[in-house]
C-alpha cells in the first residue's frame, strides 16, 4: 500500500510527544516508517517562582501540532486523516499536575525543571532508602504538604503531562510504567508503584488527615502492549476541532520522554542503554538487578515494559557549547565571510579531535543552570585555564565538548566502576551527535564504552511513542517489547559504532579529575553571585 492508501484505510499510526521546546507529531506506516509529521514550538513560563506551561498552551499546542500534521498529509498525499490504527501520547516526565473531582487543575503545572523540592526529596530519600529526585511527582506533592498549601486536601487525581493529555482524550486515568516510575518508585516485579513505599508515605502524611490515600490519586500503571483506552468523542474534538477525526481509535499507555527515547534507540533490553545529548542530557542503562545501594547521582526508573533502568540526568549539555559556536559565527560575519552553521560546527568539532586528549589542561563548566549531581543549585558558565596550559583552538573546543558530558561521566562512573554494570550496546542520539563521529568519539572516551548512532534516532521521541502504539496493534506473534524492537522495527540494525581508544580514555580521565578539583571555582562564583 502507498502512504495515501494507508492513511485512507485508517492503518496509519500516530505518535505525539510534548518536549520542553517543541510538540512533535509523527505518522508512521505499518512498517514503522515515518510518512508525515507536524510540530508546534512552545516555551515554558516562569510564574510566581515556578516553571510552568498553561493549560491553554497545552491544548493550543496539541491542536496546532495536529493541524500541521494534517497539512503535511494534505500537501504530500492530497488526502486527510479520518481515523487511525492507534495513537500514543508522550511528554516530558515527572512534575506535578493535581486535579480536583471536577477535573479542574488546582495549581499551575509544575514541570520537571523546578528545584524547589529539596527538603521533600531529601526526607523521602531517607524514608524510602531510595534516591528520590527533586523533579519526581512524589517530591512535589510532599513539598506542597510541607509548605502547607491549601489545595492538597482537594486532590482527586495526580498525574504527569502525558497522563493528563491521555486522560482527557480517552477518559482513562492511566500511565505507562516508565512514566509512572517518575512519580514514585515502581516495583520491577509487580510493574506498579512500590507498595511498601506507598504505605510509608501514607503513614508519613497521616497526621494531616487528608481525605485520600496515595494509591487512590495516582494513575493506574500499564506496561507496553496493554490497551489504554479509546479516543472519545470529546477527545476527538479536543485533538481535531475541525471534526474530521473520528472517535474509537485505540491508545497505547502514555509514556515519558525517557521511555520513548529508549524505544527510538532500541535500548530496552537488559544490558543496553542510550544517551540523549542536547539542551540537557541523560543516560539510561537497563540493569539486571537492583543496585547495591541508593546513589544521589542515579535515578532508578523503568523501561516501557517495566525493566529497571539506572538514569543519570544532567540539566546542562550543549547550550554553552552552542553559545561559543555563536561567537565564532559573529566573528565570521564580522570578517565578511558567508555563514553556514553546519560547516562551522563541522570544522570546529573535527578540529577539536586534533587537540590533546586531556585538552592541554583547559577546563570548561557548561552550567547555564544548576546541576544537582555536582551539588550546584545555580549555574555560572565558566572557562578556566592557567598560564602554562596549552591554549589552542583545538583544545578550547575539545574542553567544551568534554564539558557537555562531564557530569554524565560522573554518574556513569558509579554504574560501571562501583556497581560493575555490564553493557553490550549504548546508542547516542541528539544534537551532540549531529556532526558525524565527533560526539560519538568523545562520549566513548568519557564512559569507556563503544557508542552507536543510528539514522533513525533522529526521529526522536514522537517516533518512539508511535512505535509503542504500533506494538499495541501490529504484534501478531505476541513478542515482548524488547524482541519486537530488535526483530521487527530495527531488524538487526545497530547503527554505526565507534569504540574508545586508550589514549582518549586516559586523556578524559585526566581531564575529569581536573574538572572535579575545579568545581570549587564554580561553587565560589555561585556563592559570591559573580
Amino acid at each position: 500500500m502507498t502512504p495515501k492508501q494507508i492513511i485512507e484505510a485508517g492503518k496509519a499510526i500516530l505518535g505525539i510527544e510534548f518536549g520542553s521546546t517543541r510538540i512533535k507529531a509523527v505518522l508512521i506506516d505499518q512498517d514503522n516508517k515515518p510518512i508525515a509529521q507536524g510540530a508546534h514550538e512552545w516555551e515554558n513560563q516562569f510564574v510566581d517562582g515556578l516553571w510552568t506551561y498553561s493549560i491553554d498552551a497545552i491544548w493550543n499546542g496539541l491542536q496546532d501540532c495536529y493541524a500541521n500534521l494534517c497539512a503535511d498529509v494534505k500537501k504530500q498525499y492530497d488526502t486527510q486523516i479520518e481515523t487511525l490504527a492507534a495513537i500514543g501520547i508522550s511528554a516530558m516526565m515527572h512534575g506535578y499536575m493535581a486535579f480536583n473531582g471536577l477535573e479542574e487543575i488546582l495549581v499551575p503545572f509544575r514541570t520537571w525543571r523546578n528545584t524547589n523540592t529539596g527538603k521533600a526529596a531529601a526526607e523521602l530519600s531517607q524514608l524510602f532508602n531510595y534516591n528520590i529526585p527533586l523533579r519526581w511527582s512524589i517530591s512535589h506533592i510532599y513539598q506542597a504538604i510541607l509548605n502547607g498549601e491549601e489545595h492538597v486536601k482537594d486532590i482527586k487525581y495526580l498525574t504527569t503531562l502525558a497522563g493528563y493529555i491521555h486522560w482527557q482524550l480517552t477518559g482513562n486515568f492511566v500511565l505507562g510504567v516508565g512514566d509512572a516510575s517518575g512519580m514514585i518508585p515502581v516495583d520491577p516485579q509487580t510493574k506498579t508503584y512500590d507498595a511498601e513505599m506507598v504505605q510509608k508515605f501514607d503513614a508519613l502524611v497521616a497526621p494531616y488527615s487528608f481525605p485520600w490515600k496515595l494509591i487512590d490519586i495516582l494513575p493506574q500503571s500499564l506496561v507496553a502492549g496493554e490497551s489504554a483506552g479509546m479516543l472519545t468523542e470529546k477527545g476527538a474534538k479536543a485533538l481535531d476541532p475541525s471534526g474530521v477525526l473520528k472517535p474509537g481509535i485505540p491508545f497505547c499507555p502514555p509514556e515519558g520522554d525517557a521511555g520513548t527515547g529508549m524505544a527510538a534507540t532500541n535500548a530496552v533490553k537488559v544490558g543496553t542503554g542510550n544517551v540523549s545529548a542536547g539542551t540537557s542530557s541523560f543516560s539510561m542503562i537497563v540493569v539486571e538487578k537492583v543496585l547495591s545501594q541508593p546513589y544521589e547521582e542515579l535515578d532508578m526508573v523503568t523501561t516501557p515494559d517495566g525493566s529497571l533502568v539506572a538514569m543519570v540526568h544532567c540539566n546542562n549539555c550543549t547550550s554553552d557549547l552552542n553559545a561559543w559556536i555563536g561567537l565564532f559565527k559573529e566573528y565570521q560575519e564580522l570578517m565578511g565571510f558567508p555563514v553556514d552553521m553546519n560547516e562551522i560546527y563541522g570544522r570546529l568539532y573535527n578540529n577539536a579531535l586534533t587537540g590533546d586528549a586531556d585538552c592541554g589542561g583547559l577546563i570548561s563548566y557548561n552550567y547555564i543552570s544548576g546541576e544537582p549531581i555536582t551539588g550546584l543549585t545555580e549555574g555560572r558558565p565558566l572557562f578556566v585555564r592557567s598560564a602554562n596550559d596549552k591554549f589552542t583552538l583545538a583544545n578550547f573546543m575539545r574542553s567544551h565538548l568534554y564539558a557537555s558530558i562531564g557530569v554524565l561521566k560522573v554518574g556513569n562512573d558509579i554504574l560501571f566502576n562501583k556497581e560493575k554494570v555490564q553493557v553490550s550496546r549504548i546508542t547516542g542520539h541528539g544534537g551532540l551527535f549531529k556532526t558525524k563521529g565527533v560526539g560519538q568519539r568523545i562520549l566513548a572516551a568519557a564512559i569507556n564504552s563503544p557508542i552507536s548512532v543510528m539514522e533513525t534516532a533522529g526521529e526522536g521521541g514522537a517516533w518512539g511513542i508511535a512505535l509503542l502504539a504500533g506494538y499495541l496493534v501490529n504484534n501478531p506473534e505476541k513478542k515482548n517489547f524488547a524482541d519486537y524492537l530488535e526483530d521487527v522495527v530495527f531488524a538487526g540494525n545497530t547503527g554505526t559504532e565507534i569504540a574508545p581508544t586508550a589514549e582518549d580514555v586516559a586523556g578524559f580521565n585526566v581531564w575529569i579529575e581536573n574538572y572535579k578539583r575545579g568545581l570549587a571555582i564554580e561553587q565560589a562564583a555561585v556563592a559570591n553571585k559573580a
